[in-house]
């Protein structure tokens, strides 16, 4: 397996996401065409779009990296990642925050290695903020005009957490994990939003008992590592790429 420049990788896939939000942006403030996948869960023209942009940057930058985007796993274009290194990519991670026009979507563009996510971005178009991260290079994130500053997880105080869940996929399991919590504030967010929080400082835990795909998590799983925090699932044992059909079980994302 070469070896890549992930600080500048990192940079450049921070340019294609921002690319992917200005294509998304229109169809935000539009009527967003909406479908629906295999699974029953919407789709939009935006979708489509974004990904139709980002999957031929990828391929260009990196040749010999297999790149899994959901819209084309979606119409059953599924590559060989064997290898072990390959790119996973939600081109609107968040789709019903942005059928109800609530802001809370993402672009996610991840990097996986040997199973572990090793770098990501994840990009909101509505505030142009934007979070990356390479593990072992640190994190940060990036606002509207450019302004960069280094991001990390934060030291919780055990008696007092801050947890941050989905706003579109509350269940009974996660109510019940929750209230095992010693919680001091309950924050709810859309898409990969949640990780960054987390990455930031800004909360303590975002447990996860809803279904996930890897593009959902791959890129704020990486944005996490980088700044410090850890990503497992419920039982205590690493949370690992590569998994047939690409869903994942139940996590907990843990800052310091």
């Amino acid at each position: 397996m070469t070896e890549l420049d992930k600080p500048a990788v990192l940079d450049r896939i921070a340019v294609l996401a921002r690319d992917a939000g200005r294509i998304i942006l229109p169809y935000y403030d539009g009527d967003p065409v909406v479908g629906s996948k295999y699974d029953g869960s919407p789709v939009t023209a935006a979708d489509q779009a974004a990904e139709a942009l980002i999957v031929p940057v990828l391929r260009a930058l990196t040749p010999d990296i297999p790149v899994v985007a959901e819209e084309a796993v979606a119409a059953g274009q599924i590559p060989d990642v064997s290898g072990g290194r390959f790119w996973l990519v939600d081109p609107l991670d968040g789709t019903k925050e942005f059928i109800q026009k609530r802001g809370d979507f993402t672009v996610n563009i991840g990097l996986v290695e040997n199973g572990a996510p090793v770098l990501g971005v994840v990009h909101t178009p509505v505030d142009g903020m934007l979070w990356a991260g390479s593990v072992g290079d640190g994190a940060w994130e990036e606002d509207a005009d450019g302004n960069r500053r280094a991001i990390s997880v934060r030291k919780a105080d055990p008696a007092a957490l801050t947890v941050v869940a989905s706003k579109s996929h509350r269940n009974p399991e996660l109510e019940a994990y929750i209230a095992t919590l010693p919680v001091r504030e309950s924050v709810s967010r859309g898409s990969a939003l949640k990780f960054c929080l987390v990455a930031r400082g800004e909360a303590d835990v975002y447990p996860r008992t809803g279904p996930t795909m890897e593009w959902d998590t791959a890129a704020g799983h990486a944005l996490l590592l980088a700044a410090g925090g850890t990503l497992t699932a419920f039982d205590g044992t690493p949370f690992l790429y590569s998994k047939p059909d690409f869903r994942n079980g139940f996590f907990i994302a843990r800052g310091g």
